[in-house]
């Protein structure tokens, strides 16, 4: 059905559509023999992209893991949902090398569990070869990695169903970032050394798991204290700034996650900090919402030094709502408890990201790469017209699209808009219990009609307002 989607997404006005390429259907074995059924796959779904004057966007990893490799690293496989997702842009437009052992102390290579090992480097590279040389010269805007502190903060995984491992629970997730940093980098610069005139990116993320301590999104102080303003700063070094500083400013970690990771990481080489930092021509974000940030119970210093603290490594608990108790916006469905209505403060992050790393790194362009909302138990509606009525959803877009036209206008270069999603879909460990689309699918029928819901009107409503013709 995507050639359908496809024709909609043309007659609506839409200049782009974002897909996810499927790393375990090119290369069912993680590496090697290439699934040529796959590749006309895609080259049919591209084509039909420029068919229609659309602009194909590919992001080569959204988390799914050949089985293969999962078998032989111990690492994650995850079921591959193809990601249908509304871009416009507000302007112009096989031999394995493995990679050298580690010197660390304790060495992610000693393990070999997917991501936690650095020897899935070179298979990413590998993959994305292949990807730039079958795509790349119809597909001009890549992306790598979706939302990496995600998948990294899913380790570790559930005891008995993988290998079990030496390494402290709470250091796994910065072994994966290590090996994500090493695979974006070596797949940037092998990209623009395939296809000169290409867009590569990664897109930062957002975490949903309640048990975490960082979010994607503004973060804002509870109160005016000193040590709220520093939970604040460690909560942006241990989100954004985890993939960003080293990507965009530095080439290595801030220096807050870095006092932490240094003790059980190997640091990176000159040459490889030299190839991290500028791996990226654009800065993406998957931002949804945003919350306050204060410091933990006890303070700070005493979490640092307390690795049983529930707020450990980055010792900046959160919360949604106000000091009063109200919260910073309306909850979306119970399913998603990460979600709220928080547009009021993306004219303050725009900025912040502007400031804080798009500018630094050469005045790069910022884009949405992902934001949406979940309309409260939409799942348990059954009439259509009670579903196709989604009020929340609405009112999110339209502040949210508002506001990005006021940090456009105060000097954010904002060039695209990721809406997730261009309909309902199945949203991972959720299925279809909880709905993110512009627009229903009834998916007990056969023939998976789709139906636009009253925000998806309130979206496109916006680029038929003001963006540039």
């Amino acid at each position: 059905m995507y050639k359908d989607d496809i024709a909609r997404i043309a007659a609506l006005g839409v200049r782009s559509y974002s897909f996810t390429l499927s790393w375990s259907r090119i290369l069912p074995f993680g590496r090697g023999a290439v699934n040529e059924e796959a590749i006309a796959h895609y080259n049919d779904l591209i084509d039909t992209c420029i068919e229609y004057n659309v602009i194909p966007m590919a992001t080569l990893y959204h988390w799914d893991t050949p089985l293969v490799l999962q078998d032989t690293y111990g690492g994650k496989y995850l079921l591959f949902e193809f990601h249908s997702l509304l871009y416009v842009l507000c302007h112009t437009e096989n031999t394995i090398t493995r990679p050298s052992g580690s010197s660390s102390e304790t060495s992610a290579n000693e393990f070999s569990l997917g991501w936690l090992s650095e020897d899935i480097v070179n298979d990413f590279v590998e993959y994305a070869r292949i990807a730039y040389g079958r795509f790349g010269d119809r597909v001009k805007h890549w992306f790598t990695v979706n939302e990496p502190i995600v998948f990294c903060q899913q380790y570790p995984f559930p005891a008995h169903y993988y290998k079990t491992i030496d390494i402290p629970d709470v250091r796994q997730q910065f072994y994966c970032g290590q090996s994500v940093l090493l695979a974006h980098s070596k797949a940037y610069h092998l990209g623009k050394s395939m296809m000169p005139d290409s867009m590569i990116s990664y897109k930062n993320g957002f975490v949903d798991d309640g048990d975490t301590n960082v979010n994607g999104g503004y973060k804002i102080p509870l109160t005016n204290s000193t040590e709220d303003a520093r939970a604040v700063q460690r909560a942006w070094d241990f989100n954004e700034g985890w993939f960003s500083d080293p990507i965009y400013l530095t080439g290595d970690y801030p220096s807050s996650v870095k006092q932490y990771v240094s003790t059980f990481l190997r640091p990176f080489t000159a040459s490889e900090k030299r190839s991290i930092r500028g791996s990226a021509d654009i800065y993406a974000h998957d931002a949804y919402t945003s919350q306050f940030y204060f410091a933990p119970p006890g303070g700070i210093d005493a979490c640092i030094n307390d690795s049983s603290n529930a707020a450990y490594p980055s010792c900046a608990a959160t919360q949604y709502t106000y000091e009063d108790g109200w919260l910073i916006g309306p909850a979306a469905d119970p399913l998603a408890p990460w979600l709220h209505k928080a547009t009021d403060w993306v004219p303050q992050f725009l900025h912040y990201l502007k400031d804080t790393w798009a500018d630094p790194a050469g005045n790069l362009p910022l884009a949405v790469t992902e934001f949406g909302f979940a309309e409260p138990f939409e799942a348990q509606k059954t009439l259509l017209q009670d579903i196709l009525y989604d009020p929340i959803r609405m009112s999110y877009y339209h502040d949210y699209m508002r506001a990005i036209l006021i940090a456009m206008s105060e000097g954010v270069n904002v060039v695209g808009c990721l809406a997730w999603s261009l309909y309902d879909n199945f949203e991972w460990a959720s299925g279809f219990a909880v709905k993110f689309g512009m627009q229903y699918v009834n998916f007990t029928d056969p023939k998976l009609p789709r139906y636009y819901k009253a925000s998806f009107f309130e979206y496109k409503n916006a680029f038929d307002l003001y963006q540039e013709k």
